[in-house]
This record gives C-alpha cells, structure tokens and sequence, in this order.
C-alpha cells in the first residue's frame, strides 16, 4: 500500500535533480556572503555526487519496474532483494574496474614502466572481469529466479530502455552544463 507513495517520493526527487542539474543553476559552491553586499542565506551544498545520482536512479529503476513487469506483492520482496544485490554488485565492479584502469593508464604513462608490468596487470584486469562477469551472471539469475517467463522477457526489455533513458539524461545535462555561463 505504501510503495506507490514511496515511487512517487522517488521519481518526484530523482526528477527534481535532473532538472535543477539541466536548469544550469549554480552548483559547486554553497552560499557565502558577497564582499560589500547582505549575507546570503546559507542552505544545503547543492553539490550531488555521482553516486547520489546512481542511488536515486536505481530506485526510480526498482519502483518502474514493478508496475512494468506486473509484480504481484509475493514477488515484489524477493524481487527487490534480488535486484538491489545485483545492482550493488555492477556498482562495486565498476568501480573496481575504473581504478584497475587508472592504474594501467598510469602505468602506461610512466616511462619507467616495462612490458612485464603491463602484462602483470592486462592479466589481473582480464581475471578481474571474468570473475565480475561470473558475480552479475548468478545476481541476474537470481533475479530471474523470482520471475515469470514472461517477466524475465520483459525485465530484460525494461533494462535495455531504463540503460537509454540514463545516458539520454546523461546527455541532457552534459549539454546543459556547456550551456551554463561562466560562474565568477
């Protein structure tokens, strides 16, 4: 009873967000008195992280998806367990995976490097994937476990258009930014 209230809560938020990152409003810096001028009032940092992004838009994700695939309530728990599992596992391999690279980017860049090294670490970086493609195999079989046939075809649809809708959001608000005006 209470979950449409709370996906309503969390698309109105996750919405809010985006706008406010497309309106070209000024982020960065919080409020701080100006030379000469009234003391601004101080609110909230209006900086969101990345990850903060990632986090609303998982739930805008979860919430969508239950009216998408039609869960019934016995699924919806098993269900929501299952996804936010895989979801942390893509998130952590992610993140593993951009350090892994920074690292061989650096690497690659210092001149005192040699190839023994960059073997050593393609040789990590290609066990690191195979073992992160083995993890979000058994998490997405899993969610599988808690659907239909027909609920598996559409989960997999679903995630295929809510992927587009975050890069065109991604999009928008890169294009948004570079049409912001210089800030002092």
């Amino acid at each position: 009873m209470m979950r449409p209230w709370l996906a309503i809560g969390c698309v109105a938020m996750w919405a809010s967000l985006v706008a406010a990152d497309a309106s070209g409003a000024p982020q960065g810096r919080p409020n701080r008195p100006r030379a000469g001028g009234p003391l601004a009032p101080l609110g909230p940092d209006p900086r969101v992280s990345p990850g903060e992004i990632q986090r609303l838009f998982d739930a805008y994700v979860v919430m969508q998806a239950q009216q998408a695939l039609e869960l019934t309530d016995q699924q919806y728990g098993p269900f929501l367990s299952r996804v936010r599992a895989l979801q942390d596992v893509r998130r952590r391999a992610d993140v593993e995976r951009t350090r892994r690279i920074q690292v061989l980017r650096q690497t690659t860049n210092d001149p005192a490097s040699n190839d023994n090294d960059l073997w050593s670490q393609l040789k990590e970086l290609r066990a690191f994937n195979e073992r992160t493609a083995g993890e979000i195999s058994r998490a997405e079989d899993s969610v599988n476990e808690a659907l239909t046939v027909r609920q598996q075809a559409r989960y997999h649809l679903f995630q295929e258009m809510m992927e587009r809708r975050k890069v065109d959001l991604l999009m928008r608000a890169r294009q948004a930014s570079r049409l912001r005006p210089p800030q002092e």
